[in-house]
């Protein structure tokens, strides 16, 4: 794991890394990102729909192959997911949009 990979791994997107408490809160639900440029990172997803978390996330990035575009992130079908707080699921790198 480089230097990168160790600042993002639990951190919480959008959360900035000099951020004094970059990590989850507690009584919040989150998706680990796995796979692409936010990997290791978590989604908060505390209060989503299940269609919403069906539907997974397009995020914003500057790390992806556009930077200022977004990377696609989807929970795979039939992966469990364990009700909240905490980690309940993942969601794996599909690909990257302008």
């Amino acid at each position: 794991m480089n230097g990168d990979e160790q600042l993002l791994r639990g951190r919480v997107y959008g959360r900035d890394h000099d951020d004094p408490d970059p990590g989850p809160n507690p009584g919040r639900t989150y998706a680990e990102l796995v796979g692409g440029t936010l990997d290791g990172l978590l989604l908060d997803i505390h209060g989503w729909r299940p269609e919403e978390i069906d539907d997974g996330a397009a995020l914003t990035t500057e790390l992806g192959r556009w930077p200022g575009g977004r990377a696609l992130y989807d929970p795979r079908p039939g992966e469990p997911r364990r009700p909240g707080p905490g980690v309940s699921c993942r969601f794996h790198h599909t690909g990257d949009t302008p």
